[in-house]
C-alpha cells in the first residue's frame, strides 16, 4: 500500500497564532520574490509585466511547498483550487498545487504518540499487538497508519493532524487573504461562494464519527457489487479524531498502467469508474467527491478495485441532480438553445450576459462534455482534453473577459467529474462513456456487469 519510501516528516503548526504566521512567512516570501521578479522584469520590459511579478513558476512552487507543511484547511482549500483550474488560477499555480493532492509531509513520531494518547488515554499502547510509525499515506486533513490490534485485527488508523479542525476558520480566510493581496486570485472574481464551501467541506471532513457513518452508508449502497469494496468501520477503535478501518492490502490505483495488466482490464476499471459516478449522482444521491488516485487501490487477486477515503461526502438534491441530467442530455444531443438554458438555471451564467461569453461557455461545456457526447469507445489515456480545455477556459476568461465564479454547490460534483477523467487518463482506459451515461438519462440505468474487473472479461480479457 506504500511506495516504500520514508515520507518527509515536519511538526504539524497546531494553534491559530502559529499557524497565521506560517501563512504571513509565506505572503513575506512571495513579497521578496516579487520584489526581486518585478525588478528584472522592469529592466527587460514594461512596467505592465512587472506588475504581474507574483505569477512565477518559482511562486507557485513555494506555495505548493509551504502548504504541504502546514497540512490542514490551508492544504485542503490549495487542493480545492487547484482543480477549479485555470478560472480562478493562473496556469503555472494550478500545476504546481497539483501536487498537494497526493503529497504532504508526515507528523513526527512523537506527535503521533501524543496524538494516540489524547484519543486513547494514558496506556494506549497495550490496545496493539504493533502500530507502525511510518504512514501509508498522508494528506491535508490526518494520516494512515497500518496497526495489529491486541486481539490479532489488522487496522488501518486515520489520525488527524492536531489543530487542524479548530483552525478551519482562520486558516481558510488568512489564506484566501494572502492570495488575494498577491493577486493570485483575480481580484474580479468573487470567490466568496468557494469559499464557504471549503469550510463547510473542510468541517465534515474533520468529524471522524461522520465519516464513519458515510463508510457505513456506502457499504450498504454497493452491497453485493463485485467490482467495489469499502473498508469496513471498527466503532472500538474509532474516535471523532481516530477512525479505525478494516486494513486493505491492495496495489496503488497507478499499478494498472503497469505493462502486466491486460487493456480490457484497465477498459473494464474505468467503465467502472464512470458508472459509479453516474450512480453516485441519478441514483445513489450521494456522491464521494474526492476522485484522489491515493483514495483507490486495485486488488489485482480479487480484481476489485477498493474505495478508502469518504470524508468529502456529498448529498445531491434531486433538483441539481435533475438539472446535471438536462446539461447531459442536451450536451448528447448538441442542443445548444437548451444547454443554455440549463447553464442558466444552474448559473453558470446570467441570461442577459454578453452573446459572445455566453457562446464562449457553451462551447466550453461541449468541450469538457467530449467523452460523454463521443460515439463509441473514448480513448482516455490519449486524449488531449485537459489541455484543450485548460486553454478554452483561459481564452474564456481572459480573452472574452468572462470572470464568473462557477456556483459554490457545482464545485463537489465538477471535482467527481474531472477527477474520474483524470482516473481513466492516468490508467489509459478506453471506455465508451456514452453508453454507460444514456441509460441514467432516460432514468432506467441498466446494471452491466459482464464488463467488470471481477468479472471474466476482467480475469480472462477477450479482444472483441
Amino acid at each position: 500500500m506504500t511506495d516504500g519510501k520514508p515520507r518527509a516528516r515536519s511538526r504539524v503548526p497546531r494553534g491559530r497564532l502559529e499557524r497565521l504566521a506560517r501563512i504571513g512567512w509565506m505572503a513575506g516570501e512571495f513579497a521578496a520574490g516579487g520584489v526581486a521578479e518585478g525588478a528584472r522584469r522592469l529592466v527587460r520590459s514594461t512596467p505592465e509585466d512587472a506588475a504581474n511579478a507574483f505569477l512565477t513558476v518559482a511562486n507557485a512552487r513555494r506555495l505548493a511547498r509551504r502548504l504541504s507543511r502546514m497540512r490542514g484547511a490551508a492544504m485542503k482549500l490549495g487542493q480545492l483550487l487547484s482543480l477549479e483550474g485555470e478560472d480562478l488560477l493562473p496556469p503555472e499555480f494550478v500545476e504546481a498545487l497539483a501536487v498537494l493532492r497526493s503529497a504532504a509531509d508526515a507528523m513526527p513520531a512523537s506527535q503521533v504518540r501524543r496524538a494516540l494518547g489524547r484519543e486513547y488515554g494514558k496506556g494506549w499502547e497495550s490496545r496493539f499487538q504493533r502500530f507502525d510509525f511510518e504512514p501509508l499515506a498522508a494528506a491535508s486533513i490526518g494520516q494512515v497508519h497500518e496497526a495489529t490490534a491486541a486481539d490479532g485485527r489488522e487496522l488501518a488508523l486515520k489520525i488527524q493532524y492536531p489543530g487542524v479542525a479548530r483552525s478551519i476558520d482562520s486558516d481558510v480566510d488568512n489564506l484566501a487573504t494572502m492570495l488575494r493581496l498577491t493577486r493570485i486570485l483575480p481580484v474580479g472574481i468573487d470567490v466568496s461562494g468557494i469559499i464557504a464551501e471549503a469550510k463547510r467541506q473542510l468541517r465534515a471532513e474533520a468529524d471522524y464519527h461522520a465519516e464513519a457513518d458515510n463508510l457505513r452508508r456506502y457499504a450498504a449502497l454497493l452491497e453485493g457489487d463485485p467490482e467495489l469494496i469499502v473498508p469496513a468501520v471498527h466503532d472500538d477503535f474509532t474516535t471523532k479524531r481516530i477512525l479505525a478501518m478494516e486494513l486493505i492490502r491492495g496495489r496503488p490505483f497507478d499499478d494498472l498502467r503497469g505493462a502486466e495488466h491486460p487493456q480490457a482490464l484497465r477498459n473494464a476499471v474505468g467503465a467502472t469508474l464512470q458508472r459509479l459516478m453516474f450512480r453516485e449522482l441519478f441514483e445513489f444521491r450521494f456522491m464521494q467527491t474526492d476522485p484522489n488516485f491515493a483514495n483507490y487501490l486495485f486488488l489485482p487477486e480479487a480484481r476489485k478495485v477498493a474505495l478508502l477515503d469518504f470524508g468529502a461526502t456529498r448529498e445531491i438534491p434531486d433538483a441539481l441532480a435533475q438539472l446535471y441530467r438536462r446539461l447531459f442530455g442536451a450536451a448528447l444531443a448538441r442542443d445548444r438553445r437548451a444547454l443554455r438554458a440549463v447553464a442558466v438555471e444552474i448559473g453558470f451564467t446570467a441570461d442577459d450576459e454578453r452573446p459572445e461569453r455566453i457562446e464562449g461557455l457553451l462551447d466550453l461545456i461541449l468541450l469538457v462534455c467530449e467523452p460523454l457526447r463521443h460515439r463509441g469507445v473514448y480513448d482516455f489515456g490519449a486524449s488531449d482534453l485537459a489541455v484543450r480545455a485548460r486553454d478554452a477556459g483561459f481564452e474564456l476568461a481572459f480573452g472574452r473577459g468572462f470572470l464568473n465564479a462557477p456556483p459554490p454547490e457545482t464545485m463537489f460534483l465538477h471535482r467527481k467529474l474531472a477527477g474520474t477523467f483524470f482516473l481513466c487518463a492516468r490508467i489509459r482506459a478506453r471506455v465508451d462513456a456514452r453508453s454507460i451515461l444514456e441509460p441514467f438519462l432516460t432514468g432506467t440505468p441498466t446494471e452491466p456487469r459482464e464488463d467488470g474487473p471481477g468479472s471474466a472479461a476482467g480475469v480472462n480479457p477477450r479482444p472483441t
